[in-house]
């Protein structure tokens, strides 16, 4: 069985430089005092620059595919970045957004006979089906369907953040513990009297929540495995201050282009 690529050492360093640079208002957050800080989009970037691969740029399966040792055979992994590092303290669990494909999601479950109308009849069957799906998808680009992803050396890699700064690697595997041996069901509540049954969809393990989905409010399906269960983590770290640069994207413009920022200005 092929094993996954995990990064080294000095790839997370890359990895974690590249990130930083982020903070000069090129990233995807805003903060008050000009600077920015990475987003999804720019983890997916620097992943790719950091592990030597390429980023699909797109709504692929794989964010980013990894060389192998074959040419015509890439490693993908689907990279995930929550502000939810301080879970991590509270309960153990990672969180990954899986998908927000709505659409996808219910065009599946109609072909089992599920719509909006009836799935809360069926939370196992439902819950089962979303999984399927998503390792459906992984199947079709996988080599053995005529892909070019060799899917055992593939994976998830979730970026995991909080406000304090602190950011925390974690690696899974593209296999999910099996749906049949989960606990499906729509949370419910009783207030007034009045029993109510959440849209929400909940897969329990042994320990807590290990999926939800949202099938009329976004569409998100969330997995939230044990960080002890990961392939690989990293130890946490922090992005490096930049040193001499001035934030944001008008000192960036100012500094790029002075005589035509200067004329552009002349009149305000």
């Amino acid at each position: 069985m092929t094993k996954v690529r995990t990064p080294t050492p000095s790839e997370v360093e890359k990895l974690r430089l590249i990130l930083s640079t982020y903070q000069d208002g090129t990233g995807m957050w805003a903060q008050k005092d000009g600077s920015t800080l990475p987003g999804w989009r720019d983890f997916e970037r620097a992943v790719a620059l950091a592990l030597g691969g390429e980023a699909q740029e797109s709504k692929a399966i794989f964010d980013v595919l990894l060389p192998t040792n074959k040419p015509s055979v890439k490693y993908g992994l689907s990279c995930k970045m929550r502000g939810e590092l301080n879970r991590i303290d509270r309960d153990g669990r990672v969180t990954l957004e899986l998908s927000n494909s709505a659409g996808k999601f219910w065009d599946y479950l109609r072909t089992k006979g599920i719509h909006q109308r009836n799935y809360k009849k069926y939370p196992i069957e439902v819950g089962i089906a979303l999984i399927e799906l998503v390792e459906q998808w992984h199947q079709e680009v996988s080599v053995e369907q005529g892909g070019n992803v060799g899917l055992t050396g593939s994976s998830y890699l979730a970026l995991s953040w909080n406000k304090a700064g602190w950011y925390q690697l974690h690696q899974f595997p593209l296999r999910f513990p099996n749906p049949q041996r989960l606990k499906w069901y729509f949370p419910a509540s009783t207030k007034k009297g009045n029993r109510t049954t959440a849209r929400r969809l909940s897969g329990n393990d042994s320990s807590g929540t290990l999926f939800e989905w949202y099938g009329e409010s976004g569409g998100q399906l969330k997995y939230y495995p044990l960080a002890k269960t990961a392939i690989w983590s990293s130890e946490r770290f922090r992005l490096e201050p930049l040193r001499n640069v001035e934030h944001g994207i008008l000192a960036k413009v100012a500094a790029y282009f002075p005589d035509l920022w200067t004329a552009a200005n002349k009149d305000s």
